[in-house]
C-alpha cells in the first residue's frame, strides 16, 4: 500500500470562519457550511494519510480549546510575574492587583521556557528562557523592566537550564551543555556576562541547587535516577568540592536549601522509608534528622520563606495536593486555608515574607494565581482564567478505583465517567516518565472525550509510576520492562467486568514513554483495543537509546537498560514494538515534533513505516516546528481535530 503523503498549506481558522454563512431564524443561529470545506493545518504541519478535517469538527471542537490558564512565576516587588497564553504561545505578563489587567511583557514567536526574578524587594530585571522549534536548546535572556529590551546572555546553540540567581541578584549559576555538546556543565556568571566554571568534563545529571546566604558556597547535585542523586558543596574560593551525605549510600535527592545560617542543608529523599520526606544536614557534624513527619505519601516538594524562616511543603497524597507550613524557629505548624482537592504548585514568598502566591488547579478549574496573606490567612484570586464556552458546572471530577493485576498488586486507576447512560466506550491514557504519575488536573481535552463524544476515560497509575513508594517505582525497571504493560491486560480484564463499560469499543493513548505503553498494548492486546493514539513514542529502546541527545543518554540507561550489554541489548529488542508489528492489527494514530530531543522523530517514522507495510491503517501527523509534543496552539488544535476524527471513525464506531 502506498502512503497518500502530502504537506498541506496554511489556511488560518479565521479565514476558515469566513466561508460560513449564519442564518438568524427569530431567536436560532445557524451555521451553515458550503458542502466539503475542510480546514487546512498549520503550515509547519505534514500530515500522512490523515483525511481532511471538516469545518464543522473545529466548531465542536474549539469550544474546548479557548480555555486559558495562568501560573505563576514570581513576585516583582508587590506586583506578580506570571505566565500566561493570549496568542498561540505561552508568554510573561505582570499583574499589578487582584484580578487586575495582565500586561504581557515579552512576545516570541516561541513559548518561553520560564523565568526568574533577583530576591530583591524591588527587582529591575529578570531573566528568561527560550528555545526554537522545540530543541529544549534553552538560551537566557535578560530583560530590562523599564524599557524591556531583552539581551542574549548565552551562546545562541548550546543548552542552559537550571537557572538560580545568588541572594545579591547580583549573580547567576546555570548548567550548560556549551563546552563539549554532552556534559552538563557549571557556571557562575554576573549581569555583565562575566563568567568562571564551576565545574566541567564530570558528565551528565548536573546542577546547581542553591547558595549559601554569604555567597561563599553553593549545593549542586548530580542526578542519577530518580532513587540515586549525590549531593555536594562547593567553595566557591578554591574550587574545592565536599561529597555530602557519602554515609548514607545510594540515596534520592529532590528540593534542596540552605537553611538561614548556612550551617545547615535542608533536603527531600527516601532517605529512611518507601516515602519521600524532608531531613535536616547538620554540614559541620554530618548529622542528619527529620523535619517532616513519617507519612505514607511523598513530600513533592518544599520552599523556604525568604529569610529562611518558614518551610513551606507540599504532600502528595493519592494524587493530590496538602500544604504545610513550619515556623522552623519554633518547629510549629502554621494553620492554612483548607483548600478544595487539587494540586499546588509555584509556592512563591513575598519580599517581606508576609504573603505568599502559588498556582492552583482542580480537575475541573484550570490552574490561576492565588496569595495567601500570612497574617490574617485571607487568601486573594489574582488571575481568572477564562473557561471559554464551556459551563463550568459540566466539568466532570475523576473517581479513583483500584484494580489488581497479574500478580496480586492493586493498581490505582482515576475514571473519568460521562453523565450519559451507559455502556459507554473507554479510552485508556497511560502517563510518560516512566517515573510520573498522572494527578488530577484540569484538562480541556479530557473533559471533551468524555462530554462531548461520551468516552469514560481511565487514567491508571501504573507499576513504575511515582508516588506510591520507592518499591513500586521500581517495579518496571530493566528485564521487568513489560510487567508494566500487564498492568493494561488487568485493566482490561477490569473494565470487561463493569456494566456500564462498552469493553467491545476500548481504545489507548498516551505520550513519549506513554507512547511506548500504547505501542506495547496493541502488540499485546490488539484483539481487545479497538484504536491507538500516540505522541513522541518510543517504538524501540535500542534506536532510541543510541539517538536520543547525547547530554541524556546516561540517564535514560539507568531507567531503561544499557543497550551497550549484549544480554540487555536483546532484551529490549525483543520487547520493541518495531519488531513485533506482525502482532498490530489495531488502527493507529501517531503524533510527532521533528525536533524533538528526547524521543527522535526517527522512533515515530520506523514504526509508521513498518505498520505500512502490513496494511495496517496509520495516520502520521509530523510537526516540522516543535520538539516533544506540541506546544503552540495552532499545532495543538489541528492534533486535537485529528484526534477527535480518528477517535470518531476507529473507537466510537460500530
Amino acid at each position: 500500500m502506498t502512503l497518500n503523503h502530502r504537506r498541506l498549506t496554511l489556511m488560518s481558522f479565521t479565514n476558515v470562519l469566513l466561508i460560513t454563512t449564519l442564518i438568524v431564524l427569530g431567536s436560532t443561529t445557524t451555521i451553515v457550511f458550503a458542502d466539503g470545506e475542510v480546514a487546512s493545518p498549520p503550515v509547519a504541519m505534514e500530515l500522512t494519510s490523515v483525511p481532511d478535517v471538516p469545518v464543522e469538527l473545529t466548531v465542536d471542537v474549539g469550544r474546548y480549546q479557548n480555555v486559558r490558564s495562568a501560573s505563576v512565576l514570581n513576585w516583582v516587588g508587590d506586583r506578580l510575574l506570571i505566565m500566561t497564553r493570549f496568542g498561540d504561545t505561552s508568554q510573561i505578563h505582570l499583574v499589578s492587583t487582584p484580578l487586575g489587567m495582565r500586561e504581557q511583557i515579552t512576545f516570541a514567536n516561541e513559548p518561553i521556557g520560564g523565568a526568574l526574578v533577583p530576591p530583591l524587594a524591588e527587582p529591575k530585571q529578570i531573566i528568561f528562557s527560550k528555545d526554537v522549534g522545540g530543541s529544549e536548546s534553552y538560551q537566557l535572556f535578560l530583560m530590562n523592566l523599564d524599557s524591556r529590551k531583552s539581551e542574549l546572555l548565552t551562546d545562541g546553540k548550546s543548552r542552559y537550564t537550571g537557572v538560580s540567581f545568588s541572594h545579591s541578584g547580583s549573580r547567576i549559576a546555570y548548567s550548560s551543555t556549551e563546552i563539549n555538546g554532552r556534559d552538563t556543565d557549571l557556571f557562575i556568571q554576573d549581569l555583565e556576562g562575566e563568567r568562571i566554571v564551576v565545574q566541567q568534563g564530570e558528565g551528565v545529571g548536573w546542577s546547581v541547587e542553591d547558595w549559601s546566604p554569604d555567597e561563599q558556597r553553593i549545593l549542586i547535585s548530580r542526578y542519577i535516577s530518580v532513587v540515586e542523586s549525590e549531593l555536594y558543596e562547593v567553595d566557591l574560593s578554591t574550587m574545592e568540592r565536599t561529597r555530602l551525605l557519602e554515609e548514607h549510600g545510594a540515596i534520592s535527592i529532590g528540593s534542596v536549601a540552605y537553611s538561614e545560617s548556612g550551617e545547615h542543608v535542608f533536603f527531600t529523599s527516601y532517605l529512611d522509608g518507601e516515602f519521600a520526606r524532608i531531613f535536616e544536614l547538620d554540614l559541620q557534624s554530618g548529622a542528619v534528622g527529620p523535619r517532616s513527619p513519617i507519612l505514607d505519601w511523598n513530600v513533592s516538594f518544599f520552599r523556604l520563606s525568604r529569610d529562611r524562616s518558614m518551610l513551606a511543603y507540599v504532600v502528595n497524597e493519592e494524587g493530590y495536593s496538602k500544604t504545610h507550613l513550619v515556623d522552623l524557629s519554633t518547629k510549629q505548624e502554621i494553620t492554612l486555608p483548607k483548600f478544595p482537592l487539587g494540586h499546588m504548585s509555584s509556592i512563591r514568598f513575598n519580599h517581606d515574607d508576609t504573603k505568599i502566591a502559588f498556582s492552583y488547579q482542580t480537575a475541573t478549574s484550570q490552574t490561576d494565581v492565588y496569595v495567601l496573606d500570612l497574617g490574617n490567612q485571607a487568601l486573594t484570586r489574582w488571575t481568572r482564567s477564562e473557561l471559554g464556552e464551556l459551563p463550568s458546572h459540566k466539568m466532570v471530577n475523576p473517581v479513583l478505583k483500584r484494580f489488581s493485576s497479574f500478580d496480586g498488586r492493586d493498581i490505582p486507576v482515576f475514571v473519568f465517567e460521562p453523565s450519559s447512560d451507559g455502556p459507554h466506550p473507554v479510552l485508556i491514557y497511560i502517563h510518560g516518565g516512566p517515573e510520573s504519575q498522572y494527578r488530577p488536573r484540569f484538562s480541556s481535552t479530557f473533559q471533551f472525550y468524555v462530554n462531548e463524544l461520551g468516552v469514560a476515560l481511565w487514567v491508571p497509575n501504573v507499576r513504575g509510576s511515582s508516588g506510591y513508594g520507592k518499591e513500586y517505582l521500581g517495579l518496571d525497571n530493566g528485564y521487568l520492562r513489560e510487567d508494566s504493560v500487564k498492568d493494561i491486560g488487568a485493566l482490561l480484564d477490569y473494565i470487561a467486568t463493569d456494566e456500564s463499560m462498552d469493553a467491545s469499543r476500548v481504545g489507548v493513548i498516551g505520550g513519549s514513554y506513554g507512547g511506548y505503553m500504547v505501542l506495547a498494548s496493541l502488540v499485546h492486546f490488539s484483539d481487545r483495543l479497538k484504536a491507538g493514539v500516540e505522541t513522541v513514542g518510543i517504538s524501540n529502546f535500542v534506536t532510541f537509546l543510541e539517538n536520543t541527545q547525547d547530554y541524556r543518554r546516561d540517564l535514560r540507561r539507568v531507567e531503561y537498560g544499557d543497550e551497550r550489554d549484549p544480554e540487555m541489548r536483546a532484551f529490549l529488542q525483543s520487547i520493541a514494538p518495531l519488531n513485533q508489528v506482525e502482532r498490530i492489527s489495531t488502527p493507529l494514530l501517531i503524533g510527532q515534533g521533528l525536533n524533538d530531543p528526547r524521543v527522535p522523530a526517527s522512533e515515530s517514522r520506523q514504526i509508521v513505516d513498518a505498520l505500512q507495510t502490513r496494511d495496517v491503517p496509520v495516520w502520521y501527523v509530523l510537526a516540522h516546528d516543535e520538539g516533544h509534543g506540541f506546544r503552540k496552539k495552532p499545532n495543538r488544535d489541528y492534533w486535537w481535530y485529528v484526534v477527535s476524527m480518528f477517535l470518531k471513525k476507529h473507537l466510537l464506531s460500530g
